[in-house]
């Protein structure tokens, strides 16, 4: 039988490329890295205007908290999507368990704050958003600033859903199948294999001789006592 451990095989298997696209988790990882290149594409290419002032000032509001942060969160996850990618590729050939938990909890951990950071990054954008000032130089990156705000709702979703992959194979833990043969009793209140069961006396028919020894005859032929 084919165990698993933390959601994976026995280590030393074949890389599928296909089989690894189709994987929930890949398809996930691959839409959190898109929903990451928007955001902070999105405000580092339209979303900073001329206002007030000669300078470009951040659309939210003229808030440059908003837009700053909405970027360090989009670049940390584009390459956080990279680093995690790569580590699902090469999750099947760890072959300690241990090392298997620990990076199932490293995905687990990282999914769930990076979950909440973008919920922080939606709000505030959508906040700052609401109180910007219907300007026309606002209307020029006014798509761009959506298209943030509605992807930062995106990436909380996915990265949820990686959280709550992580959790699932997490809880899977490791199939002891892996290392069970058959040499071991199939349960705990089972005895050992091959021993003679019975009243404790041995039997002539599950042992046909002493070991180490031969059948000595007590006196045998040709032998005399010498007499003194």
């Amino acid at each position: 039988m084919e165990g698993e451990s933390f959601g994976a095989g026995r280590a030393g298997g074949g890389f599928e490329p296909v089989e690894f696209l189709k994987q929930p988790q890949t398809i996930l990882r691959i839409l959190s890295w898109i929903f990451s290149i928007v955001v902070f594409g999105c405000i580092v290419n339209e979303g900073y205007v001329n206002m007030h002032r000669p300078t470009m000032e951040c659309i939210f509001n003229q808030n440059e908290d908003a837009c700053n942060y909405a970027i360090a969160i989009g670049i940390m996850a584009f390459f956080a999507c990279v680093f995690f990618f790569m580590l699902d590729i090469y999750f099947p050939q760890i072959s300690s368990v241990k090392d298997r938990k620990r990076a199932v909890l490293l995905d687990m951990g990282f999914s769930g704050v990076w979950s909440f950071l973008w919920f922080v990054a939606f709000c505030f954008l959508a906040n700052q958003w609401q109180r910007t000032p219907p300007l026309p130089e606002v209307d020029k990156g006014a798509d761009a600033a959506r298209a943030a705000i509605a992807f930062s709702f995106f990436s909380i979703i996915s990265w949820v859903a990686l959280t709550l992959k992580a959790l699932q194979r997490y809880r899977l833990g490791t199939d002891m199948t892996l290392f069970a043969t058959d040499q071991f009793a199939p349960g705990p209140n089972a005895g050992y294999p091959g021993y003679p069961t019975g009243s404790g006396v041995e039997s002539t028919d599950s042992y046909q001789s002493p070991p180490f020894t031969e059948n000595l005859d007590s006196s045998p032929k040709g032998f005399q006592v010498p007499a003194y």
